[in-house]
């Protein structure tokens, strides 16, 4: 018999294996774009993505004829579809954004992906936004125009690509936190690879340069990255809600900007710090608010009278 005690110690190991996971899948993350940022001294950004999934896909294979057919069943083949769309389109832009831009202020902008996730909810799901995430997500470009500084510092057209990738990526990341209550996070990320790879190959095509063997040594260490990348933050998402896990996601700019200053040399100015720190703050907060909310709602919903499902 499952006790009180026995369910709350469940829960909390879940919930440490969650911060286990996305922590990791941070620091993988950064890893992957100091990769990309290296490789694409020599080939362009659309060749490295097509690399990158490509090794990817291959990395997949021994999964695949482990699982078999079974492995690769799904009733929602559509909404692989759009995440595979986003991906695409996510990753084109994220590439080329960590190309021309400092490494950390690249993933400093891109912080927004919550905030384009709350405006997404209201427009196309219909989801009730009161004010005060209404103010947070306003509160949250603040910190954009802090980094950006128009009219006091330079701003170039690189430096919205990181807000244009963010825009994908928040269909993205709706799209897998609604893959993972029904689907297997390998099988998540067989489907990414898959459907967006055609469309990376047609792109990749006419940007192609022969690359060097060791081009293409560091190609396959991308794929397995962001494969490993990819698992750990589909596991962490299944094991625990967004809310708690977010602060921890965060731990990419740190991690960014320390392989970056190894790496590159790059220091990130106080400004890209600063603005980060808004753009987090307020994204917690909507995640925060979306966690008391929801509990609301559970407490509030009706029970069903016996005999009804």
């Amino acid at each position: 018999m499952t006790t009180p005690r026995d369910t709350a110690q469940a829960s909390a190991r879940s919930i440490a294996m969650a911060a286990l996971f996305i922590t990791a899948a941070a620091f993988l993350f950064s890893l992957l774009h100091t990769l990309v940022r290296h490789m694409t001294a020599d080939l362009h950004p659309f060749q490295v993505a097509f690399l990158r999934y490509a090794f990817g896909l291959i990395f997949l294979l021994p999964w695949l004829t482990r699982s078999g057919v079974t492995g690769l069943r799904t009733a929602r083949m559509g909404l692989h579809c759009v995440r595979a769309a986003a991906t695409v389109a996510g990753t084109l832009i994220w590439f080329m954004a960590i190309t021309l831009l400092p490494l950390a202020q690249a993933v400093a902008l891109n912080f927004t992906v919550p905030l384009f996730a709350t405006i997404g909810a209201a427009l196309f799901l219909g989801e009730i936004v009161r004010a005060r995430r209404w103010i947070a997500t306003l509160i949250g470009f603040c910190g954009v125009i802090v980094i950006l500084r128009p009219g006091l510092a330079e701003t170039t057209w690189p430096m919205f690509l990181p807000i244009a990738a963010a825009l994908t990526m928040s269909v993205s990341a709706i799209a897998m936190k609604a893959l993972t209550r029904t689907e297997a996070p390998a099988t998540v990320i067989f489907y990414q690879n898959i459907l967006s790879l055609p469309a990376f190959t047609i792109i990749a095509i006419f940007f192609w340069q022969t690359p060097s063997w060791s081009l293409l040594a560091l190609a396959a260490l991308t794929g397995l990255l962001g494969n490993a990348a990819h698992y750990c933050l589909t596991r962490s998402f299944a094991l625990a809600d967004a809310s708690l896990l977010m602060p921890l996601d965060y731990m990419r700019l740190p991690f960014s900007a320390a392989i970056a200053f190894i790496a590159f040399a790059e220091v990130p100015d106080i400004w890209t710090w600063a603005g980060a720190a808004v753009i987090a703050a307020s994204a917690l907060y909507i995640a925060r608010r979306e966690a008391h909310l929801a509990r609301i709602r559970v407490i509030e919903r009706p029970t069903a009278p016996i005999g009804h499902t």
